[in-house]
């Protein structure tokens, strides 16, 4: 969950009124966040690097806000305020409108065909006379460290470029070049690079270096021009001194490379949203052409779309709990920044703005109607059917077999239910065993790569972890192993099994025997080879060798 910090003068600044600290706690919790922390950027500093660092820094009050993850139009002081403002009734929702396209025709981005293979799309957008000051400023670059964080997925999916529109000029183009042909001076350097350069220059950079490995191994790297070969940016590392924004900027210039379209529309629909307000017509954001050049299709960005979405009152108030009227809901959706009216009895059409990218099904509705009308007005009531719980029969039989097998002498091992490619055929001597196992799309660590379909692995792991335990060890294992079966809707099935290692100086096949008959006699099976109960044979595995 994100955490913005905001400096308190900042929030008074934008709510036109000085909240205290427990009114402001307490108005965060009526809109569904959370007030984490109340700290100053020194008192930050200090916690982080020693008081040393922080000789220079204010005191001035911040608070730390936990934001929901998928809310990214709270990101910014801009956007949190003005949410917040509208629940509570102090402004209406704005319109957000297209200006005019200028006499020369909206902006274009040329997209080159060498971009496919390595950042295939681009997005962009103008925000004409601009007024920033110090406040809006560190905003506006900090909301977009916000969104290469989250949405942007540390810039793999996203990254975010914003230009002087005054110091370049348009058409720009966005191709992908060998590093070697790339030069340029790099946002606040004095001299210029070639990209080659910028890799090993930024490899010691605490900030830049998590970055460089999305490009650095590709044969050419994504960069735009202007019309003039001035470089705006090599995406997704750094952009160009040439065209940095200052607070005497005016025209902004917004382009964002990726990889996901979709993820693309929503991080520049966000931006526009939250700062168009510092235009000098609020609220309206200049368009961009891109053209892509092999295949000629032309788009134009942004999107700004307002989507229609219908639900029915009856089956908000069931998710929730609640016995609302059409316009009491209605009510309560205009202040969550979603238009809402009733077209007929019991059915609300409701307009979703650009910046509520995080509604996508009714459930999402009913969420911000509880919000709205408040968790702490809900009526605790008994649920209309009783039951009583009761534990699936296997489970109550494992529990019992547990029981008596530790009352026996042997110690329970839980182990991960992944592991490993060799744990379960390497190590085991069984190569085909990968062929039953259910492997994971895109493991994390060495050790998670597939779910287990045995579970002797875990119990050897369990003992070469504890060698130096007086001996003997006995070790017994009663849980699940995944297996693939085709005639599953979801293609695998859960089994329950029970595993057992003796280890000790000498092998002991008498205690293995004599826990397999305990077993047995507690499940009433006897012994038997006709078929109505269990016997022990003689049989090869390439597990011993």
């Amino acid at each position: 969950m994100p955490t913005v910090g905001i400096k308190k003068v900042i929030l008074d600044k934008h709510f036109n009124r000085v909240y205290t600290e427990k009114e402001f706690d307490e108005l965060c919790f009526e809109y569904g966040l959370e007030l984490d922390e109340i700290t100053s950027e020194k008192a930050a500093v200090e916690k982080e690097r020693g008081t040393g660092a922080a000789a220079d820094l204010n005191d001035q009050e911040v608070y730390k806000i936990d934001i929901p993850a998928n809310r990214y139009d709270l990101l910014s002081v801009e956007g949190l305020a003005r949410a917040i403002r509208i629940f509570k009734q102090e402004i209406p929702a704005p319109e957000y409108k297209f200006a005019d396209a200028p006499k020369g025709g909206l902006q274009k981005i040329i997209v080159k065909k060498e971009t496919a293979a390595i950042r295939p799309f681009v997005v962009g957008a103008v925000l004409r006379d601009v007024s920033f000051d110090p406040d809006s400023y560190a905003s506006f670059i900090d909301l977009q460290d916000k969104l290469h964080q989250n949405i942007c997925r540390k810039r793999t999916l996203v990254a975010i470029g914003t230009h002087d529109l005054d110091t370049i000029q348009g058409p720009f183009e966005y191709r992908a070049e060998a590093p070697k042909d790339i030069k340029f001076k790099p946002l606040n350097q004095t001299k210029e690079y070639t990209a080659e350069e910028l890799m090993t220059l930024y490899s010691s950079d605490s900030h830049l270096k998590a970055y460089l490995p999305i490009i650095q191994n590709h044969p050419r790297y994504p960069v735009i021009y202007d019309k003039n070969g001035v470089v705006c940016s090599m995406p997704p590392i750094i952009n160009g001194e040439h065209s940095k924004i200052t607070l005497k900027t005016k025209n902004v210039f917004i382009e964002a490379t990726a990889t996901d379209k979709q993820k693309a529309f929503v991080v520049l629909d966000t931006i526009v949203t939250l700062f168009s307000q510092y235009c000098a017509k609020p609220f309206t954001v200049e368009q961009v052409e891109v053209v892509y050049e092999e295949s000629g299709a032309k788009e134009i960005y942004p999107l700004l779309s307002y989507r229609e979405m219908t639900v029915t009152t009856p089956e908000i108030n069931t998710k929730i709990g609640i016995n609302l009227e059409d316009v009491e809901m209605a009510t309560l959706l205009n202040k969550m920044s979603l238009k809402a009216e009733v077209v007929n009895k019991e059915t609300l059409k409701i307009i979703v703005p650009p910046t509520r990218h995080d509604i996508l099904h009714a459930c999402d509705i009913a969420e911000d109607v509880g919000v709205a009308f408040g968790y702490n007005n809900l009526i605790t009531k008994l649920p209309e059917s009783n039951t009583v719980a009761v534990a699936f029969p296997i489970n109550k039989l494992c529990d019992n077999l547990r029981i008596e097998i530790a009352a026996a002498g042997w110690t329970e091992a839980l182990n991960f239910a992944l592991c490993s490619r060799d744990d379960i055929s390497v190590k085991l001597c069984q190569p085909d065993a990968l062929k039953q196992a259910v492997h994971i799309g895109n493991p994390k660590t060495l050790e998670f790569q597939v779910a287990r379909t045995s579970l002797l692995p875990g119990l050897l792991k369990t003992l070469a972890s504890n060698r130096d335990m007086p001996l003997p060890l006995k070790l017994f294992e009663l849980q699940d192993v995944i297996i693939k079966d085709e005639s599953s809707d979801v293609g695998a099935k859960n089994e329950r099994r029970l595993a057992a290692v003796y280890y000790n100086k000498a092998a002991g096949f008498e205690i293995i025997q004599g826990f397999l008959d305990r077993m047995m006699r507690m499940l009433n099976v006897n012994q038997a080879k006709d078929g109505s109960g269990y016997y022990i044979e003689a049989a090869e595995s390439e597990t011993r060798n």
